[in-house]
């Protein structure tokens, strides 16, 4: 977290955050969100904002609050647009493997019914949702989904997603400290809210069965 901390407000930050987020839609294991979450919370904590005078240290850690959602959210949405190109051009080796899959399956058609139906609050909550975002953005893709359906969705859920995380991570270094402890419970209650995105998306699935 110190050496987070060294790095906040300047370039590097911002490159490693939005190196990670891009790659977490092809690599959904990188711990992207943790690493937007920790940004945060050592911002501050220890970032350039924190040695300023008392009169003026919420505008500046805003400021930089700001900057770090602008750059998660970007990523996410550059993200979200390569992976949807690459499965546009390539949907039949796609659509094959997200076919050997019950669940990547039913994933891809729910999100063609919501955004046919223009309801692709879907996509917002795929974003929580572990592995979410790449099951929406290649399944977009493969579905050829135009980019007017996608990628107002892929924005809004992108820019949720970031401002949520950046939020935990902000809040929980403000009032706890730039702390292993406030870090554990800001990412635990990103993982939360992740579990609740899963189980708002799997109810469609199990209310046919109970007619």
């Amino acid at each position: 977290m110190e050496s987070l901390g060294s790095l906040s407000g300047t370039p590097w930050v911002y490159v490693i955050i939005g190196l990670s987020v891009v790659l977490d839609v092809f690599v959904p294991i990188l711990p992207s969100g943790v690493l937007v979450v920790t940004a945060a919370t050592t911002a501050a904590g220890y970032g350039p904002a924190a040695d300023v005078a008392a009169s003026v240290p919420h505008g500046n850690h805003l400021a930089e609050m700001a900057s770090l959602v602008l750059c998660a959210a970007s990523a996410s949405v550059l993200g979200d647009l390569v992976a949807y190109r690459l499965a546009w051009r390539g949907g039949d080796r796609f659509d094959r493997a997200i076919g050997r899959s019950r669940r990547l399956a039913a994933a891809q058609q729910r999100l063609g019914v919501a955004l046919t139906r223009g309801g692709g609050g879907i996509v917002v909550l795929a974003r929580f949702a572990p592995a979410g975002r790449s099951v929406v953005s290649l399944g977009a893709g493969v579905a050829h989904r135009t980019i007017r359906e996608f990628l107002p969705w892929s924005a809004l859920a992108g820019l949720a997603w970031a401002a949520y995380s950046v939020s935990l991570g902000y809040f929980g270094g403000h009032w706890l400290g730039a702390s292993w402890m406030s870090t554990a419970l800001s990412v635990l209650a990103l993982f939360i809210a992740g579990s609740v995105a899963v189980y708002l998306m799997r109810r469609p699935e199990r209310q046919p069965a109970a007619h």
